[in-house]
């Protein structure tokens, strides 16, 4: 039985994350919630024509649903796919330091969009509640000498378009628009919204946790936690 006493669950259930990201382990941590880490193993492949925003969202369908599929017990699955992408082209994890660096001058000094896919899937009834979160973010105007630092690092290779927004040194970015914690990987709102349709009710301030954490002041979340009420 996942239990904590920071949260309130109406409902029993073991939760497991469809994934082994280090990033998404921690933020489901900072809501509070105990759970087991099993990663997906899908096809990641986009389909042709697919946007980045249906693409997401169908890959973190299918993370859910392959590891639903493979449990015996009354567990939640939660799932999630993060993309970076340039308009309608979308940037995966670099495969070389050439490869990092060609994004991270594409991306430099100009506005892209993150997108991350959740889905939170019942593995008893295969009941699902998916939402997708878009922040766009502009890069700042980074050096030669900043971007080749932080490609040397070996920081670059495991992040989709070849960078981490929160990455002390290399700080990329200059403005967000949108949810911080999406372009982490877990977009926490969004996730506690997606949680309620399972009866699970996390009564921390997730606002005032991402203005501690990120040490960024939220301006979506109460649009967010508004559709709860409608």
């Amino acid at each position: 039985m996942t239990k904590t006493g920071k949260s309130k669950r109406d409902t029993i259930a073991h939760i497991v994350l469809a994934s082994n990201s280090p990033r998404r382990k921690w933020l489901l941590e900072n809501l509070g919630l105990e759970f087991i880490s099993i990663p997906a193993g899908i096809n990641e492949a986009q389909l042709p024509n697919e946007h980045p925003g249906e693409y997401t969202l169908r890959v973190s369908e299918q993370k859910a649903m392959w590891v639903g599929q493979r449990l015996d017990n009354p567990a939640l699955v939660i799932a999630a796919d993060t993309t970076v992408a340039d308009g309608d082209t979308i940037l995966g994890k670099p495969s070389n330091m050439q490869d990092a660096e060609q994004m991270l001058l594409r991306l430099r000094g100009r506005t892209h969009q993150v997108y991350t896919g959740i889905c939170v899937l019942s593995a008893v009834d295969k009941k699902k509640k998916s939402d997708l979160c878009v922040t766009k973010v502009t890069m700042r105007n980074y050096t030669f000498d900043e971007l080749n630092s932080y490609i040397n690092s070996g920081d670059a290779f495991d992040k989709a378009g070849a960078y981490a927004i929160q990455h002390d040194e290399f700080h990329p970015v200059e403005e967000i628009q949108g949810c911080y914690a999406n372009v982490v990987g877990l977009p926490m709102c969004h996730l506690v919204r997606a949680l309620k349709s399972f009866g699970i009710h996390i009564e921390k301030d997730i606002p005032r946790i991402c203005e501690e954490t990120f040490h960024y002041h939220c301006t979506i979340s109460n649009d967010i936690f508004v559709f709860d009420d409608l």
